[in-house]
């Protein structure tokens, strides 16, 4: 059996101020091309699915409509949600859903859910693990000490009666380790403060694979079988350098699972480029890669630049970011000025390697006269 793995859509997110919502319809897009061509029997959606909890009414349209599509082409839809999600709006309609094969599991409600499919090898059990955090389960298991994620999760999975014998896969979405290992992850996910949040995968050790959201990057975590899907979509400059895609699992017998990631494109895709402003804005340069990108640009140029982010922009136009890289900014960045040696200096000598690192030139001996001549001015009034 085909299904498709995929998490973190944060459908309806803004980056930088810029609406996703275009890229996200034509990724979208992009996923059933893939559904049509590769033939699927279902799909893993492991949470995330809109990026806040009230979702804008784009997003909540643009969500019914993938739905709708994967819902003509016959897919069984197997979907949790993430931290990002409002677990109850995500179970909204679900009952009636489930009745054409699209089963959602918002909030936890005590218990995983479980969606029993079947091929020539015997059933798969696919259980349904939406965000959880420790207060949310505590409640249902009086008679257990439930402080941790881990504790929480521990006693969800040790509730639901599962089959080692039979075929299991799990959809989650939770911070997971691998005996102290972290996975790889960009700044544009939210972890709990040193780690609290972390769950071992050895609590995973039933489950035949298991389709983790969460981390925006494509990986395992601990063995093969236990993979965040990552983001179809980069969503910070951190992930510039990711190779989004979707992941397809083949469920053969018992024991016989494989998974191969299909590369996604996406419309814009998210870059960082770096040079001096001439090198940037030059035809034989900019013309190697798409325009149209979302950039972050870090110019070199020592000299000021008159309205760089304008003369960027009429090359790039979804420019996101401008920062600057020269010995102005590594001072600035170095603060080389350390409080002991300000102390000891006086305010002549203070502004004159102010003057120096901020025009990469000495004050001139003009300057340098007036300037003295304004401290001095200044030190006989407080006198």
């Amino acid at each position: 059996m085909k299904l498709l793995h995929t998490s973190d859509l944060h459908i309806g997110k803004r980056v930088n101020e810029y609406s996703m919502i275009e890229d996200q319809e034509y990724i979208l897009n992009e996923m059933l091309k893939i559904v049509d061509e590769q033939k699927p029997q279902g799909i893993l959606l492991a949470g995330d699915i809109y990026d806040k909890g009230i979702p804008c009414v784009e997003g909540v349209n643009q969500f019914d409509w993938f739905l709708t599509e994967l819902h003509k082409r016959g897919l069984i839809v197997c979907m949790v949600s993430g931290n990002h999600d409002s677990s109850e709006r995500i179970d909204f309609g679900g009952r009636i859903m489930e009745e054409n094969q699209i089963h959602i599991a918002g909030a936890f409600r005590g218990k995983l859910e479980k969606v029993t499919l079947a091929d020539e090898h015997g059933p798969i059990n696919i259980y349904l693990m939406p965000f959880v955090k420790p207060a949310m389960v505590r409640r249902y298991y009086p008679e257990i000490e439930i402080d941790t994620y881990q504790e929480a999760v521990e006693a969800i999975l040790g509730s639901a009666d599962i089959s080692c014998d039979e075929r299991n896969i799990l959809v989650a979405h939770q911070f997971i380790t691998s005996g102290g290992s972290e996975p790889e992850r960009s700044d544009s996910e939210s972890i709990s403060l040193g780690g609290l949040d972390n769950i071992d995968a050895s609590v995973f050790d039933a489950f035949d694979y298991v389709a983790l959201g969460h981390i925006h990057g494509p990986q395992r975590i601990g063995k093969d079988t236990i993979r965040y899907a990552g983001s179809p979509l980069k969503y910070s400059f951190s992930e510039a350098r990711q190779i989004k895609s979707i992941t397809m699992v083949e469920m053969g017998a018992k024991g016989e699972v494989h998974y191969e990631k299909l590369p996604l494109v996406p419309m814009r895709d998210m870059r960082e480029i770096k040079g001096p402003i001439a090198a940037l804005t030059d035809p034989f340069v900019y013309s190697k890669a798409n325009t149209l990108d979302y950039i972050h640009a870090t110019l070199t140029d020592e000299e000021e630049i008159y309205d760089a982010i304008g003369k960027l922009r009429s090359v790039y136009p979804n420019i996101m970011r401008l920062d600057f890289e020269n010995s102005r900014s590594v001072w600035n960045s170095d603060a080389k000025l350390a409080a002991a040696d300000v102390e000891e200096k006086s305010a002549m000598e203070l502004f004159e390697e102010f003057y120096e690192n901020q025009n990469n030139v000495m004050l001139p001996d003009r300057q340098r006269a007036i300037i003295q001549d304004l401290f001095e001015e200044m030190a006989g009034e407080r006198n």
